[in-house]
């Protein structure tokens, strides 16, 4: 077949005197980064924590056996996100005071069922059938009720460690005299009436002990709670010394390493004809291996089993005062502990300190870290950590802690010297290559956090990130 061409129809190319930036860029190698990646942060939390060697892959933190029944207030065990009931607490009821049988008592607590509560949300409402007790391990919970003259009153205001609805174990035509409103988000437990009457059928001990309301003795403490070691000081001659032991918690917290995996795919032909000049497989791992670090950070504070924001103790967790952080609740924060190394706070918590601080006309210092200058109050550093979560309601929260084992702190766990470890705590190991010429490498990380005593983390609750309109 034969095809005409116009030569009129073709528009003619313009002639060069040189060579095209398009022909030449062929020949060329230009100028590149390193892949880039949003992801990174500083991640200050993993920099400044301590990082102890925890072989076996656990961790046991052991203390002093602490409890304090007599002080009108109910204690609880945390582990991570779960909240428990120390059974010996349960003598601070009133029906239960002087009850020793700790069989019973444990059979109790084990019923006692768990519930984490909203700000906002009604617990009880007024004049519906009280049917359990309700014992608050964490939170403040308003009461009211209604006044003489039909307006609402306030009852009372709860918080950590008191408890309400006490007579609904026994009376089974309680009702409610008031309604019990959530002030902040809190978790309690709760005993029914039920419940109750399941374990007093089967222990006379109890049975016995509700007809009598026998007294308890009380054991001594120390301020902090714990068992109390008998001594003798400033005594003359030779009298008899008192005899003393340290008791200690029989089943103590452990804390098993957490794993954070991935599997790096590389395909040959990639890393055959583009490994240069940058190595394709190493710069796959750089980006990945920062992927999990970020993790890494995250899990540390929020995971439910470990994490500092659900493992801080109660009572070491307070509210900001007005809404906004202002010096004051900083200053609370570093008051309740000794030797505190950092505050940790999402960007947008660090940004309304320095708005609450610059209204007051203050300005806070500034230290070097590691070269860095950053924001301290009373000389603590303000460090800054995006995992931090911030609610719909912009409310976030502020950590202070001390950290190392010398100082009875916050610390980091890992285990070194793993099989092809690749970073501290950071195994690569190869997994071969399939029938569709894939390498495979499996990237693992293991880490943890322990806090070794109460005091170590301290959680201002509840603080308001956004800007306030006037």
């Amino acid at each position: 077949m034969t095809v005409d061409i116009n030569p009129q129809a073709q528009p003619e190319s313009p002639e060069r005197s040189s060579l095209s930036t398009a022909g030449a860029r062929n020949l060329a190698t230009t100028t590149k980064s390193a892949p880039q990646m949003r992801e990174i942060t500083s991640r200050w939390l993993l920099r400044m924590l301590p990082w102890v060697e925890t072989k076996g892959g656990t961790y046991r933190v052991n203390r002093r056996l602490s409890y304090t029944v007599g002080d009108g207030h109910i204690e609880f065990i945390q582990e991570g996100a779960d909240v428990r009931v120390i059974p010996r607490e349960l003598g601070e009821l009133a029906l239960l005071r002087g009850f020793e049988d700790m069989e019973v008592l444990t059979a109790i607590a084990r019923r006692c069922v768990q519930r984490d509560f909203r700000a906002g949300e009604t617990l009880v409402e007024r004049g519906a059938p009280a049917e359990q007790i309700h014992l608050i391990a964490h939170g403040r919970i308003s009461q009211t009720a209604a006044g003489k003259y039909g307006d609402k009153v306030a009852v009372a205001v709860l918080a950590d460690g008191d408890r309400f609805g006490e007579n609904a174990l026994l009376d089974a035509d309680a009702r409610w005299d008031y309604t019990a409103t959530a002030i902040t988000a809190g978790t309690l437990l709760t005993l029914s009436r039920a419940d109750f009457a399941a374990v007093m059928s089967t222990a006379p001990s109890l049975q016995a002990h509700i007809r009598q309301f026998s007294s308890l003795p009380l054991q001594r403490q120390n301020r902090h709670g714990e068992a109390e070691i008998a001594l003798s000081a400033g005594h003359t001659g030779e009298p008899e010394l008192p005899g003393t032991f340290v008791d200690y918690e029989l089943k103590p917290r452990e804390y098993e390493l957490s794993v954070a995996q991935t599997i790096l795919r590389v395909h040959t032909r990639v890393t055959d004809l583009y490994n240069g000049p940058m190595n394709q497989t190493e710069e796959q791992l750089r980006l990945t291996i920062e992927a999990l670090r970020e993790r890494q950070e995250y899990e540390l504070v929020n995971n439910r089993e470990f994490g500092l924001l659900h493992n801080a103790d109660f009572k070491e967790r307070i509210q900001a005062h007005s809404g906004p952080p202002t010096p004051d609740d900083l200053d609370e924060l570093l008051s309740r502990r000794r030797g505190s190394k950092f505050f940790v706070a999402h960007p947008r918590a660090i940004a309304a300190i320095g708005r609450e601080f610059n209204s007051r006309g203050l300005y806070p210092t500034h230290v070097d870290l590691g070269g860095q200058q950053v924001p301290a109050w009373r000389g603590v550093p303000i460090l800054p950590c995006n995992k931090i979560p911030v609610t719909k309601g912009n409310t976030s929260s502020i950590l202070v802690m001390r950290t190392g084992e010398d100082d009875q702190g916050v610390i980091g766990l890992r285990q070194t010297g793993l099989p092809e470890e690749y970073e501290p705590g950071l195994s690569v190991r190869f997994m071969g290559i399939d029938e569709k010429a894939v390498i495979s490498y499996l990237v693992t990380t293991y880490f943890s956090a322990a806090i070794l005593v109460p005091d170590a983390l301290g959680v201002l609750e509840n603080v308001q990130v956004a800007h306030r309109r006037d």
